[in-house]
């Protein structure tokens, strides 16, 4: 995936998709995300910071400047559009759509941007269910908000009988085809109403009207957002 990269931007997404998730954004974060060696990841930080695009807190975390928070946002909002493009019109498998989005988020224009949100009917999420923001500056209203949904792992343990419907696939899961894959054969996408039971150091998912199961492991299951069905 090395082709049509920019760094910069990568870098400025991952932190966002970090806070997204409710995990402090740190250095050590962007090497386990993005697989670069800690040196890498370090030079990059020390020039973002110098080009006034973050700050390093005393504790380590990573802050978004003004400047930087908005780059952000442009960047996400790209890649999320392209997601639904790819996933939408183009009928890449689910699978690879986060892949190949990485590439289109660093070269689309915004008149691109807004063609995209007429085309696809001024789209509020990604295919995974992650909120677009910075939909505003399209003139499309305010983005939604990805707080506030349960993890499936607290909602198999507080209620392991119960359904619940799965609201968002988090970055972790988009970017691990192998996994994304065997969730998709069985159903485990956005909008599907499964159960989920913890069993050791695994849960296992199970779709409610198809009883196909899969597992995962807690980490996962600690990521993937849900709604009470």
């Amino acid at each position: 995936m090395s082709d049509l990269i920019d760094t910069t931007e990568m870098y400025l997404r991952t932190v966002l998709e970090l806070e997204e998730e409710g995990i402090t954004p740190m250095r050590a974060r962007i090497v386990e995300r993005l697989d670069h060696s800690g040196p890498t990841v370090s030079q990059t930080v020390s020039r973002m910071e110098r080009d006034g695009l973050l700050t390093v807190g005393a504790d380590r975390s990573l802050v978004l400047t003004e400047l930087g928070r908005e780059r952000a946002v442009q960047v996400m909002r790209k890649h999320r559009l392209a997601e639904r493009l790819l996933a939408d019109v183009i009928g890449l498998d689910l699978a690879q759509v986060h892949d190949e989005a990485c590439r289109w988020e660093h070269v689309m224009s915004e008149q691109v941007e807004r063609r995209l949100v007429d085309l696809l009917h001024s789209p509020r999420y990604s295919p995974y269910g992650t909120p677009i923001p910075g939909l505003a500056a399209l003139g499309v209203g305010d983005s939604p908000s990805a707080a506030g949904h349960p993890s499936l792992l607290e909602a198999a343990r507080a209620d392991p009988e119960g359904t619940h419907t799965v609201a968002l696939l988090p970055e972790v899961v988009q970017a691990d085809a192998a996994l994304l894959g065997v969730l998709s054969d069985v159903g485990v996408l956005t909008g599907a109403v499964v159960r989920a039971r913890v069993e050791g150091q695994r849960v296992r998912i199970e779709v409610a009207d198809t009883g196909r199961s899969a597992e995962i492991d807690l980490r996962t299951a600690g990521a993937i957002r849900v709604l009470a069905a």
